[in-house]
């Protein structure tokens, strides 16, 4: 590959890095305590399998990043690239629709089901997830242009071979 195509492509793939590790420390450390009719109520995000399954894509997308980031482009095999980058982005766009899936109650609730909203006892702790959610947002649409490149560097795509 030519330093022209090779060094957006590390940038790109830094920024991707860069935003699935802020995504993996804003979750971690979003909790909040607070009391509600003399108890205490802990929000955090251990306590949702949902955003245990948020962070663990996370640290795998950011610890992928980091492992093609020292490759040199030289040894990599473009289909295991390509393979490797579709698996991360679905990865990433699964975790961000479920988190944002249980984000959404905790900020409306549900009030057929008789959830209540939670997020006015606990602001600071939705507003992590909130920035963890644009985070990850912003990684997802990274990987899908990391996917994009290397779709176009595996298949010539005008004449269709590979």
């Amino acid at each position: 590959m030519s330093k022209a195509k090779s060094i957006p492509l590390f940038l790109l793939r830094l920024l991707a890095l860069g935003a699935t590790v802020c995504a993996t420390i804003v979750m971690v450390t979003s909790h909040e305590s607070t009391k509600v009719l003399n108890m205490t109520f802990e929000a955090k995000y251990s306590d949702s399998p949902t955003f245990k399954y948020f962070l663990v894509v996370n640290a795998v997308a950011s610890g992928y990043s980091l492992i093609i980031l020292f490759l040199s482009s030289k040894n990599l095999t473009w289909q295991l690239v390509l393979v490797s980058d579709l698996v991360i982005t679905s990865l990433l766009i699964s975790s961000l629709s479920a988190a944002l899936g249980v984000s959404q109650v905790a900020k409306k609730g549900n009030l057929h089901a008789g959830w209540l909203p939670i997020c006015g006892q606990v602001p600071k702790f939705c507003d992590h997830v909130a920035g963890a959610l644009v985070s990850e947002l912003i990684a997802a649409i990274f990987y899908f242009l990391l996917l994009l490149n290397s779709l176009h560097n595996t298949l010539d795509l005008l004449t269709l071979q590979a």
